[in-house]
């Protein structure tokens, strides 16, 4: 019988030239470029999006006395170095200092991109991840800042409550019905919460781990004096300028408000709108501002007014900078 021919070897499905030729291919796409180009483009998005309250907050200014816009210009600088101390007082390690502020700076156009701060924090978690913190360390040093930080707003609304009682009259803007129900809806919304992590052994065992690092983590910060000073210090100074800024712009348009009650309504604006998971803020933070500020006694035209101008300084104007920071920190693999 004939010889049966050999079969030819099966071809194998990726071949040696093939992959170097994706790899190369993988090469030469200007990944990183593009990455550090995305911030801008998303922010370039959103700045056509509102592009009618972007001028509204514009035109506000036109009229206003320029010395005391200047100053809410300074206050919100001097409230990026106040986040960088309350950044730097959550580790013992030491972070880079200008690299810190740069982020802080970064962070906040980064805000835009996520809802309830998300950007933000994904921001820094990379930078100090980055400085060489495990992930875990640097998640329990963004829970510390969070908390010291809502305390620090939390106690200066207190004060000021109990300073000035007569200041906010939200009877005309809220009724006791949608008040109530407010309420019995974050009464409801945190018992939920609470019962999803003790009834779910996987999230419970991963909230205790976290706890226990964060705990330890506290502990020993405040062993430093130097870092607690940082860390409450920075977190009580980043509200007070932030009210500050909105008094100097309320000042600005000559609204007829005592500059004690705006800051008041300031911290109880945001500390109201923190509960709604809008990206920066907007719209959020906005409406919760002008009811406060009207609460306290400004005519709804001028509280708008106010706050439109406020927002243009504090958000707006800042922006693309910040898009344009984001996307070099990036480049340069800081985050």
């Amino acid at each position: 019988m004939p010889e049966a021919m050999p079969r030819p070897a099966e071809q194998p499905l990726d071949r040696p030239a093939e992959r170097t030729g994706r790899r190369s291919l993988y090469r030469r796409l200007p990944l990183r470029q593009i990455l550090c180009l995305l911030p801008l483009l998303v922010v370039a998005v959103w700045v056509v999006q509102h592009r009618s309250l972007i001028g509204s907050g514009a035109r506000q200014m036109f009229a206003a006395n320029p010395y005391w816009l200047l100053t809410a210009v300074a206050t919100t600088g001097l409230g990026w170095v106040a986040v960088s101390f309350a950044r730097q007082g959550t580790v013992l390690e030491r972070l880079p200092a200008r690299r810190l502020f740069a982020t802080q700076f970064a962070a906040g156009a980064a805000n835009h991109l996520l809802p309830s701060g998300i950007g933000a924090s994904a921001v820094n978690i990379r930078f100090m991840t980055g400085c060489g913190l495990p992930p875990a360390r640097s998640s329990a040093a963004l829970a510390l800042y969070f908390l010291a930080e809502a305390t620090a707003r939390v106690g200066l609304l207190l004060v000021l409550l109990v300073a000035f009682p007569e200041a906010l009259r939200l009877g005309p803007l809220l009724p006791e019905s949608v008040s109530g129900t407010v309420v019995a809806g974050v009464v409801a919304a945190a018992g939920v919460l609470v019962a999803g992590v003790a009834l779910i052994p996987p999230v419970r065992r991963l909230v205790v781990t976290f706890l226990r690092t964060a705990l330890a983590d506290a502990r020993s910060l405040h062993m430093r004096p130097s870092r607690a000073l940082a860390l409450w210090g920075g977190s009580l100074a980043f509200p007070l300028l932030q009210a500050t800024g909105l008094v100097a712009v309320a000042l600005a348009l000559e609204l007829e408000v005592r500059p004690a009650h705006v800051m008041l309504a300031y911290l109880a604006a945001t500390a109201v709108a923190a509960v709604v998971p809008a990206p920066g803020g907007i719209g959020s933070v906005d409406a919760a501002l002008v009811i406060a500020l009207v609460a306290a006694g400004a005519p709804v035209e001028s509280a708008t007014s106010t706050v439109l101008a406020y927002r243009f300084i504090t958000v707006w104007l800042p922006l693309i900078p910040g898009a344009l920071v984001l996307g070099g920190l990036v480049r340069w693999k800081i985050v």
